[in-house]
């Protein structure tokens, strides 16, 4: 049935039937994901101040020279630089999670500074070298701006094979500073370029010809007063990125650069005058507070696919195409087309799944902190609990910063995909918004190593459980899936093969604690088999580094869905049915994605699978008319969602227009007497040539 024969309804009117009778209370639900009513209006407030600011434009963007990004960008530094350093953190937080959605490049900017270099002189200066720095103006970047120099042109994740080195020299009690070859230039240093004038640098530490591993040290890259490079100080421009532009990474080499010995900071390993070393008694303590950028990012994957969805799912309940058949019928919305559900409403789920991890890694993490803190160099059974609660927090974090990355910028790419032709737009706001989140899943440590090293940690907790030690929290579910001697899966089967019951929460916790639990001794057994082949410790983790990797990614899952049945628990009464089936949306569709893992564990049989297919085709139907309520809850504003097409009121058609021929008015063609010109007005006629002899016999 062609257009001409339909009804058109207005795409406003069409929105607004969306929200006519949802399930749920939609501002309840808004309080329970912001943590509280207070949260939430802050949240307004500051977007409301951001959007009536001229500064924090942001809808040109894709216009933008890479000059006139980073330069607007710098505009928004001093300002808020002096209101982080003058209001609460509590408010600089929530302000910072907001930025990061409407101005991811800005965020990184900002954040190398109050995040990775302040971040660094928090968890490792000593007291006294803290509020040193806090002195030189390091907290309101008053006379110091910082950047971080870990990543080198050869090294990324291997932070322990970082090339730069820092010598000591007990004749004049400094450190010389050095980048020996090529490789070890620092790379992709977020504020090198244009910005930084120190810079948190990682280097071997050196004493006396021996080393003592990747220490942290302090060093002046450019004069505050004149911004030349410091002697010894050679640093470059990186230029053009795939997003992100608004940041000026740069590279740096250092030659031979002389810092004091103070500037070494030293929480943890010191070097005193005398070129004595002293090592902490817990040195694996000094990697706690590289965690917190891996937890951050968990909360941006949530934040930052929360506005992809609202403007997908906006946009296919206004968006009509077809119709069925019958004359004067309107056609039909994207979002009552079952596979379009399909589409979007597990990624909804899986959304609300990581805000709810996001939720519970940073209490985690922000009790481990506590922990480490009041710790100091003590030892015995509250050192030995620190640890293992370290290495729980830095593998469930390194799982989820990889899962949770990787599944933001899938939803990303499939709510671009979901808009059509028009999700090619610069406009639309998802085509800029995947090239900015790309970059989570390899700064920060890359993605596939990350989730190697949380697999790791799954192997080695089990072995460790054999031998009767206790298992942490996270994987508590492996007490009842495996045998007593820890060696084989303890299997009980789905036991009903109605959907309600093998599509239960409880059946599907049950479920994926039986498929990672069977991938975890399957990993085992690959490392034990790589020992007995004689190969070292090491060596056999990487020879079963194929199955810890699958071991991790169905440990991440069950613990997805685990936090988010406890979140549904612990939530207001109202909210619990509309919760409790997207819990069960996430594991039974990602179930449905990996069946053959299920039916490898024995937990479901073939038929039981069916049924599950057959539970998210009656979820997503049932889901969906709480749909556009459920991105309503999101809580964000136009601004914020900074898209024609995601706009709450559904007037995306003349918002979309008005906008692209706003920013693209029409002007004479710059080329065209130049190029286009000659192009239409050649001729094809060739010149004849020469009279050839045999043409004249």
């Amino acid at each position: 049935m062609s257009p001409a024969n339909t009804t058109t309804i207005d795409p406003k009117a069409s929105i607004a039937a969306e929200r006519k009778a949802p399930s749920f209370p939609i501002r309840e639900l808004t309080y329970w994901l912001d943590g509280s009513k207070k949260t939430t209006e802050l949240k307004e407030r500051i977007m409301l101040e951001l959007e009536r600011d001229p500064l924090w434009r942001v809808s040109d963007y894709p216009n933008l020279s890479l000059a006139e990004t980073r330069e607007r960008a710098m505009k928004k530094v001093r300002r808020l630089a002096d209101l982080a350093s003058s209001r609460p953190l509590e408010e600089t937080m929530v302000r910072m999670s907001i930025i990061s959605v409407v101005d991811p490049g800005f965020w990184t900017r900002f954040g190398v500074h109050f995040g990775l270099f302040f971040g660094a002189l928090q968890g490792q200066a000593t007291p006294a070298q803290l509020a040193y720095w806090m002195e030189q103006g390091a907290f309101t970047m008053q006379g110091i701006t910082g950047c971080f120099g870990m990543t080198e042109l050869g090294h990324g994740s291997n932070v322990a094979g970082l090339e730069t080195t820092a010598t000591y020299d007990p004749n004049t009690d400094e450190f010389d500073v050095h980048s020996p070859t090529l490789t070890a230039t620092k790379w992709w240093i977020g504020g090198a370029a244009h910005t930084a004038t120190h810079c948190a640098v990682y280097a071997q530490l050196i004493v006396n010809g021996k080393r003592y591993g990747t220490k942290t040290f302090v060093v002046q890259l450019r004069d505050t007063k004149t911004f030349e490079l410091m002697p010894g100080v050679n640093i470059g421009d990186l230029g053009k990125k795939m997003g992100r532009d608004q940041i000026d990474n740069g590279w740096i080499r250092f030659t031979h650069v002389r810092i004091p010995r103070s500037h070494m900071l030293m929480k943890h390993t010191k070097v005193l005058r005398s070129g004595k070393v002293i090592e902490p008694p817990l040195a694996q303590l000094a990697y706690g507070a590289l965690i917190q950028g891996r937890v951050s990012m968990v909360s941006d994957s949530a934040n930052v696919a929360k506005r992809a969805l609202t403007i997908a799912t906006r946009y296919a309940s206004v968006r009509r195409q077809f119709s069925d058949g019958t004359p004067g019928a309107p056609e039909t919305k994207l979002i009552d087309y079952p596979i379009h559900q399909h589409r979007l409403l597990p990624l909804m789920a899986q959304t609300f799944a990581m805000v709810f991890a996001a939720r519970e890694m940073t209490a985690s993490y922000q009790k481990l902190m506590s922990q480490l803190n009041e710790l100091g160099d003590s030892k015995g059974t509250e050192a030995d609990s620190a640890i293992k609660n370290l290495k729980e927090t830095h593998a469930t974090s390194a799982g989820l910063k990889a899962f949770c990355t990787w599944m933001c910028l899938n939803i990303i790419d499939q709510c671009r995909q979901s808009l059509g032709g028009h999700g090619y737009s610069a406009y639309t706001g998802l085509s800029q918004a995947y090239s900015d989140f790309a970059v989570h899943c390899t700064w920060e440590g890359d993605n596939t190593i990350l989730t190697l090293q949380c697999g790791r940690y799954l192997v080695a907790t089990a072995l460790d459980a054999r031998k009767g030690q206790p298992l942490p929290a996270n994987l508590a579910y492996l007490k009842n899936a495996l045998s007593a001697d820890g060696k084989e899966l303890k299997v009980k089967p789905c036991a009903g093969d109605s959907a309600d019951v093998v599509g239960s929460l409880d059946t599907l916790q049950a479920a994926w604690s039986s498929v990672a639990a069977n991938a975890i001794v399957n990993a085992v057994r690959d490392f034990e088999a790589g020992l007995a082949k004689g190969l070292s410790k090491d060596n056999a983790y990487e020879f079963s580094s194929a199955s810890r990797l699958h071991a991790a990614r169905m440990h991440t899952y069950t613990y997805l869905l685990h936090r988010f049945a406890a979140q549904v628990k612990k939530s207001p009464q109202a909210l619990r049915p509309t919760l409790t089936l997207l819990a069960q949306l996430f594991g039974a569709h990602s179930a449905v994605n990996h069946s053959g893992e299920f039916l490898q564990s024995g937990f479901y049989s073939g038929a039981q699978i069916e049924t599950l297919k057959g539970f998210v085709n009656n979820a997503c139907a049932q889901i969906r008319p709480d749909a556009v309520p459920l991105t309503d809850a999101f809580g964000y504003t136009d601004y914020v969602i900074n898209s024609p097409l995601g706009r709450y009121d559904g007037d995306v058609y003349e918002k979309y227009f008005e906008l692209v021929t706003s920013l693209n008015p029409q002007k004479p063609i710059p080329y065209f007497d130049s190029l286009i010109r000659p192009l239409l007005e050649r001729t094809n006629e060739s010149q004849p040539g020469p009279e050839l002899e045999i043409d004249q016999e």
